[in-house]
């Protein structure tokens, strides 16, 4: 499919993070982990910052899940619970996303693309609006296929795939629906990408260290306290991953998350990355600096 040719001079003004708020809708499999559920709350707690005008379940399949559709459903079910632990299931806007991979099926504009349709492209020339997407990228893919335009609106964060000097970018977001990533890479969208193995691999943090921080803090905090200790039957010396955050983090202070240039990879069938230099530019994150970005998390989710 031939996408809007976006003058390069523009994307990379996109991809230039500006000062003062941004306008973003979140993209999420929150029912798939626990880290999503972190992420969320975290951005709905930097409002001088970000301005979450949306929120869009995401599929996903594990063994949380009967199907995609399923992950699909229980995600939307567990955005509303985090709403209701912070008071705000009345105010903010959550809509289903996709039910199938882009493998699956023909591109289907459900009730979550339709919206990021709409709101990309009444944006205004200067503010784009951010895609944070956390999860299999399906739902920004769909969008992209069935309105090329939005490209010229809007700048996707995904924290999605692995660091680019692996063998292989087998990460659960990305090889859930590699068409959706091919799309999303091909496409020429302002695209951040964080990578998870050999970038966030290190943000992380344990049930002592959220108990000293977060417990007894409100009923948001108890209840993620309490899906991450619940997360494993033996926490003996372990530690949860919270991937997720960082692309909130990045918005918030890009110095925490140090990106530099780099061609779009190519995402071979056998998901695996390949290099073009031909290939347009996107932002790729290379590094994170972990405990300023858990402070940061720590302070805003126990302040209320």
């Amino acid at each position: 499919m031939l996408f809007p040719s976006l003058p390069e001079t523009l994307r990379l003004a996109r991809l230039n993070l500006p000062s003062g708020r941004l306008r973003m809708v979140l993209d999420t499999d929150t029912y798939n982990e626990v880290d999503d559920q972190f992420a969320l709350a975290y951005a709905l707690h930097a409002p001088e910052r970000l301005k979450v005008e949306a929120i869009y379940a995401a599929p996903f399949h594990n063994n949380r899940s009967a199907s995609p559709a399923d992950g699909m459903e229980q995600s939307y079910e567990e955005i509303l619970r985090l709403l209701e632990k912070m008071g705000r299931a009345e105010s903010e806007t959550v809509l289903k996303g996709a039910t199938h991979y882009l493998e699956a099926a023909r591109p289907v504009a459900t009730a979550a693309v339709q919206d990021l349709i709409q709101r990309a492209l009444s944006s205004p020339e200067d503010d784009p609006l951010y895609v944070v997407a956390i999860a299999a990228i399906t739902n920004i893919a769909t969008a992209i296929l069935l309105e090329p335009r939005i490209i010229e609106k809007i700048v996707v964060v995904w924290l999605g795939g692995h660091a680019l000097h692996w063998a292989h970018a087998r990460e659960f977001n990305l090889q859930q629906d590699v068409a959706a990533a091919q799309v999303v890479f091909d496409s020429g969208v302002p695209l951040v990408l964080i990578p998870c193995g050999g970038v966030t691999t290190h943000l992380q943090t344990t049930v002592i260290e959220l108990e000293h921080y977060l417990s007894g803090k409100n009923a948001l905090c108890d209840y993620l306290v309490g899906i991450v200790k619940d997360y494993e039957s033996n926490p003996y010396a372990w530690s949860k991953v919270i991937w997720d955050v960082a692309t909130i983090a990045y918005l918030i202070n890009p110095d925490w998350v140090p990106t530099h240039l780099v061609h779009s990879p190519i995402l071979t069938d056998n998901i695996t990355w390949s290099v073009d230099t031909g290939r347009h530019l996107i932002r790729y994150a290379y590094y994170l600096h972990r405990d300023p970005i858990f402070r940061d998390v720590f302070r805003r989710l126990s302040s209320t």
